[in-house]
């Protein structure tokens, strides 16, 4: 496995830089707007997997220090490159299903790996909530937002580097709830105009 240059160095003076890039970073965390519909994909992965989409501890954010920043970025990596990325259509024959991927998987399957691997680390999953966000291409996409307070942190399939979610170039759209795993609220974005759901 090629060597992470993501936090090659000392992981004291990379956890400094994302503190001092948050704390200039306006929002840090995102607003919520209210329930919306769960997505479909979401709502069939929850009937096999019913235990982990119910009520969490609803606890506060993670509080970020060297340990558990290294636990994202590691698991974050790992993930990335151990996952290939292919379509569902191409993997299953179906437009739309959410797993725990083995070998291949999709955007949602790379969030959900990377949640469970975070939750046996040790990371309440109160604080790590599935997020569904347009691509500037208009094309929807699926994340992992971590919950800190130090702001909210995207990890996504499309990099290894762990970003603030308003540094990143997505629209958000609507993520799971703190509260219940099960449900799901609406996000304002406020550095762009309002846009509908996705799938």
């Amino acid at each position: 496995m090629k060597k992470n240059t993501i936090w090659t160095g000392t992981i004291g003076l990379l956890l400094a830089l994302v503190f001092a890039q948050a704390a200039h970073a306006l929002p840090a965390n995102m607003t919520v707007a209210g329930p919306t519909n769960q997505p479909i994909g979401h709502y069939e992965f929850c009937k096999q997997y019913a235990d982990e989409c119910g009520a969490t501890d609803a606890g506060g954010p993670l509080v970020l220090n060297e340990a558990n920043w290294r636990q994202i970025l590691e698991v974050n990596y790992t993930v990335n490159s151990s996952i290939e990325p292919m379509t569902d259509n191409e993997i299953y024959g179906v437009e739309e299903r959410w797993v725990y991927p083995d070998t291949v998987g999709d955007c949602e399957d790379y969030v959900l790996q990377k949640r469970k691997m975070l939750i046996e680390a040790g990371i309440s999953p109160s604080a790590l909530l599935i997020t569904v966000v347009l691509q500037p291409n208009g094309e929807g996409h699926a994340v992992l937002t971590v919950r800190t307070d130090r702001g909210d942190f995207v990890l996504d399939n499309m990099r290894d580097r762990v970003l603030l979610w308003s540094e990143t170039e997505y629209r958000f759209l609507k993520r799971q709830s703190e509260r219940n795993a099960g449900k799901w609220v609406k996000l304002q974005d406020g550095r762009t105009t309002a846009v509908g759901s996705v799938r």
